[in-house]
């Protein structure tokens, strides 16, 4: 027996091994558990978001924003959260009505009974069909603690919904100008590729004509092999601004998309609100700050259920039963029987004593409170100072779009000059690259000053919690 047992114990062993996840040997090397090829092959599997461009259409960027909003999964996710809080609330709010339940009953009994000196069998079918009602009459504030609770974190949920919406709004925005910025760069980086080409054939044709110096055509081929490694430089940005803009909108990077240019776009060259006003809508209407006060509502509706612990609860119950009986006695006839019974009761519940836990729940839900308050008041002034810094973001855009559209007027002319009197031969070839490295510069501060204005712009709508005012919320993303 000894050995027979031992014998399931050797055989067992390799099984629970198999059967169980162990941790890697060393931290060295890779682990590789059960399943994980399943896993692997699940995650092959997931399906791909993709969504059907118009190739030849040129999306703007309202219709941009569009799309990620329908399209984009966090929308999904938050969109199922604030539905699963909503049915949380219904459920707190079911507390209000009674409870009635039914169930219906059937089963034989056989047995024997001794009487005299002798046995006597006895059957008996039961069927019973049984309503069974229960209701709180009164619990002094219990439920509407709880459903205010819910209630509140419902709002909770429908805010952050919102403010998922304002943040995939702000990111598409981001991508979007990015991607003009690349864009434009591009614009910028071929035409200084086509100033330094031009550059290098004077140089050459000067060169031919024993006007120039071989260094003098060195330099500019040079100059012209800068343009080209920064022209792919910026070709490869592009790319990556493209992906970018892909994933803000919930599909794959590789989607070719065309939108609307920088050149379309009106660009302001003045603020039309104050500081002041803008921070006075993002306290207003700032869905993550409205969410911070749903919070507190609900942490003070706990209050109110812990309260309610002290106190006792009346509780009503009804339990009517239609019941038919069948017996069978041996040596007697069929016996049977049938009526209406149940019970009714009313229940007072009142907790005397609990170990001072009623006690520390209630002190556990007003700290929770304070909690609340505490980090609503944190979000405010964060918020007021991100918008702060948001408008004076733009303010300083907004200077620095003036002083980059001077500047490249002036790079613009001094390197026409410098051009025209080095093939006159009054300037050398060493101010002529200068000048063109220097306008290249200003055409690269031009795009991104513009971009910028409307960067910032998108950044202090944001903030303010104005990007999703001008929205209709849809009645599903």
């Amino acid at each position: 027996m000894l050995a027979r047992a031992a014998i399931v114990l050797v055989l067992l062993q390799p099984v629970s091994r198999a059967l169980t996840q162990n941790a890697p040997a060393s931290p060295d090397r890779p682990w590789h558990g059960l399943g994980e090829a399943r896993i692997e092959a699940d995650a092959k599997n997931l399906t791909e978001a993709k969504l059907n461009f118009d190739p030849e259409k040129t999306y703007s960027l309202p219709e941009l924003i569009d799309l990620a909003e329908s399209h984009n999964p966090e929308t999904r996710v938050a969109w199922e959260r604030a539905r699963g809080q909503a049915a949380a609330w219904g459920v707190a709010r079911s507390e209000l009505y009674p409870t009635v339940a039914a169930a219906a009953l059937a089963g034989v009994d056989r047995d024997q009974a001794y009487l005299a000196d002798r046995f006597f069998r006895h059957t008996i079918g039961d069927f019973e069909v049984v309503l069974n009602l229960n209701y709180t009459i009164f619990d002094f504030g219990a439920r509407a603690g709880r459903i205010n609770a819910a209630k509140a974190e419902a709002l909770a949920a429908n805010f952050a919904f919102n403010d998922t919406h304002r943040n995939v709004i702000y990111r598409v925005e981001q991508a979007y100008y990015q991607l003009l910025n690349a864009s434009g760069q591009e614009e910028a980086a071929r035409a200084n590729l086509s100033n330094a080409q031009a550059v290098q054939q004077a140089a050459e044709e000067r060169l031919n004509h024993g006007l120039a110096t071989l260094p003098d055509l060195l330099e500019a081929r040079s100059a012209t092999a800068q343009a080209e490694y920064e022209l792919q430089a910026v070709l490869g940005a592009e790319e990556i601004a493209y992906g970018n803009l892909a994933t803000a909108l919930g599909t794959t990077p590789q989607t070719a998309i065309r939108v609307q240019p920088l050149g379309e776009l009106t660009i302001p060259s003045t603020i039309d609100d104050t500081v002041n006003s803008a921070i006075d809508r993002a306290l207003a209407q700032r869905p993550d700050l409205l969410q911070r006060v749903a919070d507190v509502q609900a942490a003070k509706a706990r209050v109110k259920e812990a309260r309610a612990a002290y106190y006792p609860a009346l509780n009503f119950t009804a339990s009517p039963t239609a019941q038919s009986l069948y017996g069978l006695q041996q040596q007697f006839p069929w016996g049977h029987t049938s009526g209406l019974t149940g019970s009714m009761a009313f229940s007072l519940n009142w907790t005397v004593f609990d170990g001072r836990a009623r006690k520390n729940r209630l002190t556990q839900a007003e700290a929770n409170v304070h909690e609340a308050e505490a980090q609503a008041d944190v979000s405010r002034d964060q918020i007021a100072n991100e918008v702060w810094a948001a408008y004076s973001d733009l303010n300083t855009a907004l200077r620095q779009r003036e002083a980059a559209t001077a500047l490249l007027e002036a790079t613009g002319r001094s390197y026409d000059a410098a051009l025209e009197s080095y093939n006159y031969g009054l300037r050398n070839l060493l101010d002529v690259t200068a000048a063109q490295r220097t306008l290249a510069q200003a055409r690269s501060t031009d795009v991104l000053a513009r971009t910028q204005v409307l960067t910032t712009l998108a950044a202090l709508a944001f903030r303010a919690g104005d990007s999703i005012q001008s929205n209709a919320m849809r009645p599903r993303p």
